[in-house]
């Protein structure tokens, strides 16, 4: 415990058999008052504000009916839609395992698979009004790999919520650094009257992720 006059930010007291990279995490993650407002707030990840910041801003929770959220682990996303919509349906997906939430149908499943957009649309009874994105790739360390990577899961989501949306919806997504390439961006514009990029302050400044905003979504022409 802190002594009066010691530094007021909590650190690791024994680190000799952790890694420096390990060891920087855990002390930040103990100092982050978004960590601790989480476990205040019975929220499962710090995560959960982003969405939230994001919603206050944007209002992408308001009137939802379905929503379908793509990376849900561990699940704190689904949490503030099922606290600000409560009368929506909402379908997540992840590769990982997720404890039960109230009110959502969680898939453990790759998204990538053929399986999983019709998965989705059969557990959700109808189409999206808010598709959300979380994914990342696994990072391989090596940058402009790791940023194609998630790029490529972040064009699938989008392509996902083109085919699958409600007109007048909305599709948000996790974006690195350099925000959305050009061919999505087209996608994007082509499909939506909005397109907008966005940083809560809920993300951490040192951090390369950003969120593309596309809102109101035009619909689709001819028979789908």
């Amino acid at each position: 415990m802190a002594r009066a006059g010691d530094d007021s930010k909590r650190r690791l007291t024994s680190n000799k058999k952790r890694k420096p990279s390990s060891a920087s995490w855990l002390t930040r993650q103990l100092n982050d008052p978004y960590v601790k407002r989480a476990k205040a707030d019975g929220y499962r990840s710090r995560a959960a504000y982003k969405l939230a910041e994001l919603d206050e801003k944007f209002g992408l929770l308001k009137g939802v009916r379905r929503v379908v959220d793509l990376g849900i682990a561990p699940g704190g996303w689904s949490q503030v839609v099922r606290k600000r919509a409560p009368q929506a349906a909402i379908v997540g997906i992840d590769l990982l395992e997720v404890e039960p939430l109230d009110g959502v149908t969680i898939f453990q499943m790759d998204f990538m698979s053929d399986e999983a957009p019709r998965a989705l649309r059969d557990a959700l009874g109808g189409e999206p009004d808010l598709v959300l994105s979380d994914m990342a790739a696994n990072t391989v360390g090596h940058k402009q790999t790791d940023h194609l990577r998630t790029m490529g899961l972040v064009e699938a989501g989008a392509w996902f919520a083109v085919e699958n949306l409600a007109p007048g919806g909305a599709y948000v997504a996790k974006v690195l650094a350099g925000g959305t390439d050009n061919d999505l961006l087209s996608l994007l514009k082509q499909h939506f009257k909005t397109v907008k990029h966005a940083k809560p302050p809920a993300s951490r400044k040192d951090s390369s992720e950003w969120y593309v905003i596309a809102q109101g979504f035009k619909g689709r022409e001819g028979p789908e």
